[in-house]
């Protein structure tokens, strides 16, 4: 029997495949060749996929973001998350007790040194005023016929119309007179003062919190609760924690001052800038760290108690420094590296080393010169000579499409 092999791309005359297993049973009914033909069948089917991918050519470039590497001025600075303080807070209570008659703010409002607040019902404390007046008056008037007993009494003495006995006890009472109108003016004073604390006077100019007190209530001395609390926001201080390694940079700087920066997370206005105004006195023990805290003059008030910023310390700045994206920059176990785009699109994998990372910029000290361009997205799928094609122009930080 004449057996014809064919390839196992052959093909029919109009241009299909013909079933390999049909093609086997008809050229060897008895199926002694077929363990051999698809031995053979697998190694032609990898030789005509080759010869495609020989016909279709290169592979794809790959898509990549890139952008250019530049020469800049760069600050030198860390940064640190911070919380924004009141310089001062101020819980506001009453000194005297009685009903509350007249709220004169709302919450929330700006209020300013010396504003009237609150006002409680002055009447029992006019009363008690005008008692310890009277009081007083009686002991003056008192006081004054003893200091002219004294008089007629110390010449009666002399002439023995008077014992030395009587004498002294018209002394005795004049002393004690005298000290009953001392008691009296001390007890006008606290009756004035109590009346003048009905009225009660914003003590610093800032933001008036939420209202604990409304008119008619029973209002207590020295309450637990506040009855308002008084925030001062402008100025503000940002307090926040370094680690102790950034000390010695911050006292060298410290006497030409230095700049703090605070941004807060999607604020279209942009970041304020204020100044370093407190190093602590100790380090941290359990954290290694040093408190800091920074003034902002926050005119717009922008800044608000409890918040959270992020917080930057410019120290100085240094020009002439090399600076690619942050994102560019891989690691690996051999240190840190880049891919750079060469003329002909294909890229190197080179190593660089690294001062610093500010934000979104890495300051570059060896490795790489301005005017390269370096792969920011897509290195996963690259390797050294990869062919890429950029996606927008080199310098945005867009993902590929």
């Amino acid at each position: 029997m004449t057996r014809k092999l064919l390839r196992p791309c052959d093909t029919k005359r109009g241009g299909s495949p013909r079933p390999l297993a049909n093609r086997l049973l008809i050229s060897d009914p008895g199926g002694t060749m077929v363990a051999t033909l698809l031995l053979a069948f697998v190694a032609g089917t990898a030789g005509c996929g080759g010869a495609e991918q020989v016909q279709r050519g290169a592979p794809l470039p790959v898509p990549v973001a890139a952008a250019t590497v530049e020469l800049r001025t760069m600050p030198i600075s860390f940064r640190a998350i911070g919380n924004v303080e009141a310089i001062e807070t101020v819980a506001v209570k009453a000194r005297i007790g009685g009903e509350l008659l007249r709220v004169l703010f709302r919450e929330g409002e700006l209020v300013r040194r010396g504003d009237v607040l609150f006002v409680i019902d002055p009447r029992p404390y006019e009363a008690a005023l005008a008692q310890a007046e009277a009081m007083l008056a009686r002991d003056q008037a008192l006081l004054g016929k003893a200091e002219a007993d004294i008089g007629r009494y110390a010449s009666l003495v002399g002439q023995d119309f008077v014992t030395k006995e009587q004498y002294d006890q018209v002394l005795a009472d004049a002393a004690a007179l005298k000290a009953a109108v001392a008691a009296d003016q001390a007890a006008v004073v606290t009756a004035r003062l109590n009346l003048e604390y009905c009225t009660i006077l914003a003590p610093v100019t800032g933001r008036a919190g939420n209202l604990n007190a409304k008119v008619g209530n029973l209002i207590k001395a020295n309450d637990d609760r506040a009855m308002v609390t008084i925030n001062q926001i402008a100025p503000i201080k940002v307090s926040f924690s370094v680690p102790a390694q950034h000390l010695a940079a911050v006292l060298a700087h410290r006497r030409d001052g230095i700049v703090v920066i605070a941004s807060l997370p999607a604020d279209p206005a942009g970041p304020l800038t204020g100044e370093l105004s407190f190093v602590d006195n100790a380090v941290d023990t359990s954290t290694s760290t040093i408190l800091l805290k920074a003034t902002f003059a926050n005119a717009e008030e922008r800044l608000w108690p409890g918040q959270f910023v992020d917080v930057t310390v410019v120290l100085g700045e240094e020009s002439g420094r090399v600076v690619c994206p942050a994102p560019a920059v891989m690691t690996g176990q051999d240190g840190q590296h880049v891919f750079v785009i060469r003329d002909d699109r294909s890229v190197e994998l080179r190593p660089v080393q690294v001062n610093r990372v500010d934000g979104p910029d890495a300051v570059i000290d060896r490795g790489l010169s301005a005017g390269e361009t370096v792969v920011t997205d897509g290195q996963l799928r690259l390797v050294p000579g990869s062919v890429v094609d950029v996606k927008g122009a080199p310098g945005t930080y867009g993902r590929p499409s």
